[in-house]
């Protein structure tokens, strides 16, 4: 059987949004290849969450157009948000609805899911009810639902930002895992160090606008703007 194409690449031209009369992005223009581990990053208001929600579709853009390689339904692309919400069901369940959800048939979701909960180190609680995890555990719940469908591309907002080291590691393992098995990622987040980690290239955001889009040894090593470079330091608060 010939393998589906990728919806891969992803590329968003000219691309702005308004509200209220306000530019919040303006002139945006951004590859998302296949191998992606991209990491949006800028200071608070730069428009990073925004930037997602446009790419995944949950936004029109007023201006610009977001275009992928080949027709892309939802389930080739998957979100995961900073706070989870999570069904009043079991760990196994809030997966399993996602895969219905997704189309797949009834008699493979069970299986399907519990791959996804085993991926993420959840399979043995598959049975407690979602309500009752960690916060780590809902988020990883959040990865097992969001990519048991197995999307080309899946847009992470900050999806560590409430957690403790130690869960926030588990997270990073996990976005790591499914890069390497093909997932393209795209993340923000507030942690210069997560994003030293994890970076393949970084996008930097500042009121609204790219400033940079650089592979991460250049970004971090040697910034283009001053923008960037005073972000580094701790300087740029807007």
């Amino acid at each position: 059987m010939r393998a589906e194409p990728s919806v891969l690449p992803l590329h968003l031209s000219g691309v702005g949004f308004r509200h209220g009369g306000q530019a919040l992005l303006s002139d945006v223009d951004l590859c998302v290849p296949r191998g992606a581990l991209t990491i949006i990053l800028g200071p608070n208001g730069a428009g990073k969450s925004l930037l997602l929600r446009l790419a995944h579709g949950l936004l029109e853009p007023s201006e610009g157009r977001v275009e992928w390689a080949f027709a892309a339904p939802r389930r080739r692309h998957a979100m995961v948000f900073q706070k989870p919400v999570l069904l009043r069901r079991s760990t196994l369940a809030n997966v399993t609805h996602a895969l219905a959800l997704a189309g797949v048939p009834r008699g493979r979701r069970k299986a399907e899911a519990l791959a996804a909960l085993d991926r993420v180190g959840l399979s043995a609680l598959a049975d407690r009810s979602a309500r009752v995890l960690s916060g780590g555990e809902q988020q990883r719940l959040a990865l097992a639902r969001a990519t048991a469908s197995r999307p080309d591309v899946l847009f992470l907002d900050e999806p560590c930002a409430a957690l403790d080291p130690a869960a926030t590691r588990a997270i990073e393992d996990i976005v790591r895992a499914l890069h390497a098995e093909g997932t393209a990622i795209v993340m923000t987040t507030h942690d210069l160090g997560q994003a030293r980690r994890l970076a393949r290239d970084v996008v930097f955001l500042n009121r609204g606008r790219i400033v940079e889009n650089a592979p991460a040894e250049e970004f971090f090593a040697a910034p283009q703007s001053p923008q960037a470079a005073a972000f580094l330091r701790g300087d740029l608060v807007w």
